[in-house]
């Protein structure tokens, strides 16, 4: 396992149906499971319209962190797909026409391939190709920026392959476990002392609070962090509630 610091990763989803309710994002939910069975995480979200200013302002923030991203939708050929237009310009590069991208276009259009399917694979200046194995039509990836299509049953397999290609030496199935607890006839003021006292004690593990808000007097309390951290958390959980209530 890689000795570097683990790195965060994000999520950038592109695409003005995702904000005008004609489509239902489902890139979220899906990239949390294939992280989590990687013994991965995601640390943020964001999603914006297909407006270039915005895609290009929203990219030169991530290029310039330290962060894992991986960006969904806009790199088609038609006039609304901006980002690997937007990608070039947050770098300050141009697009090019990418040799492997092209082979790759090429090979799998044959007669049928025309100018503008050439388009799709014009990439940022040094950038490395995303194998799509669906279409055949690669994303693109540079520095620590990952490009893929919106549509899911391309964009998730090309994601799969750039985390088990690029960073596997991360990736630690069941390096963190999480448990819960759920208490009754309670609200989360009375445990907020509790909980602050745990986390002294395990300032390694996450702790995370869920009051419901149906009117129900119940609190889920969750540890997540490194197994047997967790179960110790637990056990002192427990030991601080029984204190607690006398």
């Amino acid at each position: 396992m890689n000795t570097t610091p683990m790195p965060r990763f994000g999520l950038v989803l592109i695409g003005d149906e995702l904000l005008n309710g004609r489509k239902q994002d489902a890139h979220l939910a899906a990239m949390i499971t294939r992280f989590d069975e990687r013994g991965l995480e995601l640390s943020w979200v964001r999603t914006i319209a297909d407006d270039g200013e915005l895609i290009t302002q929203t990219l030169t923030q991530t290029f310039a962190g330290p962060d894992v991203v991986f960006s969904f939708g806009g790199i088609g050929a038609t006039p609304d797909d901006l980002t690997r237009q937007c990608a070039a310009a947050a770098l300050g590069v141009v697009t090019v026409l990418h040799r492997e991208a092209e082979a790759e276009i090429r090979s799998r259009l044959g007669s049928r391939l025309n100018p503008l399917h050439l388009r799709m694979g014009e990439f940022p200046v040094g950038s490395r190709i995303i194998p799509n194995p669906i279409n055949g039509i690669p994303g693109f990836a540079i520095h620590r920026h990952h490009f893929v299509p919106g549509f899911p049953r391309m964009a998730w397999p090309m994601v799969e392959w750039v985390l088990d290609h690029d960073y596997a030496d991360y990736q630690a199935p069941n390096r963190t476990v999480s448990q819960t607890l759920v208490l009754t006839d309670t609200s989360e003021g009375p445990l907020i002392p509790l909980m602050e006292l745990l986390l002294t004690e395990y300032p390694d593990l996450r702790l995370a609070c869920l009051p419901h808000a149906d009117g129900r007097r119940e609190v889920e309390l969750s540890l997540k962090g490194d197994p047997e951290h967790v179960v110790a958390g637990m056990r002192r959980l427990r030991v601080l509630l029984r204190e607690l209530t006398g």
